[in-house]
């Protein structure tokens, strides 16, 4: 089986991860990849200088990078060895992307706990692959 985990570092996100382990440790053969997927700044691009942009997409890269290897300590607590894999781009359709291009079995995200206008206005990312992507989805409640 391929699993691919979804994180942002939220509370439901390690929720996610400590559920994706819990079941992976009772599969005979399973490959696992976390994903976490950081947007650019929502900052526009004119008038603000190259060197502040660069720096706040480190930041965020760097920050994506401190989510993964969290994660990672959580699966090798279980005896699993995951891959990992960091994105820049729109976190619903760049999961929904990776999840089809790589053939997964199984994705698992947190449910967000966005509730009434703030979800109608923004969506939300578990809503969003639930709907578009093609494979099984576990949607992990906080």
């Amino acid at each position: 089986m391929k699993m691919l985990v979804c994180i942002d570092g939220s509370e439901s996100s390690q929720k996610a991860v400590k559920e994706a382990a819990r079941i992976a440790e009772n599969l005979k053969e399973v490959e696992i990849n976390i994903l976490n997927v950081y947007e650019e700044s929502p900052l526009p691009a004119y008038g603000v200088p190259d060197e502040m942009q660069i720096q706040l997409l480190e930041s965020k890269e760097k920050e994506g990078e401190e989510i993964l290897q969290e994660a990672v300590k959580v699966f090798e607590a279980f005896d699993l060895k995951p891959k990992t894999i960091l994105k820049r781009g729109h976190p619903s359709s760049t999961i929904i992307k990776i999840a089809s291009e790589n053939n997964f079995d199984l994705i698992v995200v947190g449910k967000r706990g966005l509730s009434g206008f703030k979800k109608f206005i923004l969506g939300s990312v578990s809503n969003a692959v639930v709907q578009e992507a093609k494979t099984n989805v576990l949607i992990v409640k906080p």
